[in-house]
Formats: structure tokens, sequence, C-alpha cells
């Protein structure tokens, strides 16, 4: 049952990237999965997309934000789907991006974080190496706050490539 949910919201989210945006912002990552894991038995590849709407970006007296949803799998069947926000802080042509995203994780064959509401911080550092694109590099947190049985997270990192179209 747990799939099946999982698969009709990715279902939701591929088809919202093709709803005729003519602004849209993607971008592909890939990397490990709980680089932290002292025992080695659940560190494994991740696989994942993110989108961004630019027409949502809002200027606000901490920055700019914006909404941002993706999801990843990792190379044991684990997967997250996530929403949230983004802000963007622009250094020349360095950009520093934290973002808070909560969301649905089901944990397949890979290590279980207690619950499937999970939550994820994330630092995004990105240089721009082409008109409307960039490329970066990513660390994340993954956990479930204390809410679920267990809460182990997760810590992750990646190499991210962002397109603008």
């Amino acid at each position: 049952m747990k799939s099946f949910f999982v698969f009709l919201i990715l279902l939701f989210f591929c088809s919202q990237l093709q709803a005729g945006e003519e602004n849209k912002n993607l971008s592909f990552y890939t990397g490990k999965f709980d680089i932290l894991d002292d025992v080695g038995d659940d560190k494994t590849e991740l696989f994942g997309v993110e989108h961004r709407n630019p027409n949502l970006f809002r200027n606000t007296f901490v920055g700019k934000l914006a909404p941002l949803s993706g999801m990843f799998i990792t190379g044991k069947g684990a997967a997250y789907v996530y929403t949230g926000v983004e802000a963007q802080y622009k250094i020349g042509f360095l950009e520093i991006a934290p973002s808070f995203s909560p969301g649905y994780y089901e944990k397949g064959n890979g290590k279980n974080l207690g619950d499937v509401l999970e939550f994820k911080s994330e630092l995004k550092v990105g240089l721009d190496i082409f008109k409307d694109s960039n490329i970066g590099y990513t660390y994340s947190h993954i956990s479930n706050n204390d809410w679920g049985s267990v809460n182990p997270g997760s810590d992750n990192q990646s190499l991210m490539f962002s397109k603008k179209f």
C-alpha cells in the first residue's frame, strides 16, 4: 500500500512538471545517502530531481524565497518525496541556497528513519557555469524530529546540475 502511495505522489509530481509552465528550473542530482553511517550497511547511492518555479520567487527581509518540490530514490529502494521552501543568496557567480522540506519517506530495503513524515534540511553551494545553468554541491540531513519510533537520521551529499527552461 505504501508503494502505491509513493507511486501516486510521483505521478502527480511528474504531471505538475508538464503542466505548461514556460519558466521552469529543474535540478538533477546524484550522490551518497547516509554518509555518516558507522556500520556502513545503509550507505548507498541516491538519484533525485527537484523543481522550482522562478515566477514564485519572493524577495523578503531574509532574502529571496521560493517553493521547491522534489524526490529522490536510493540504491536500496528507499524513496523520499518532498516540498518546502528555499532561500537564495548570490555572491557574484556563487549561489548559496539553504532549504527546509517536509516530505514522505518510504524505506524500501533501505534505512529505517522511524516514520513516513521526515524533514530535510539542506545547504546547496553552486556556481553559474553557463547562461541559466548551475552546477553545485549539496549537503542534507533528513530526520523526523523524534516524532517517530526511532530517529537515526541520514546525512547525504550530492552533486547537482540545474537548468532554467
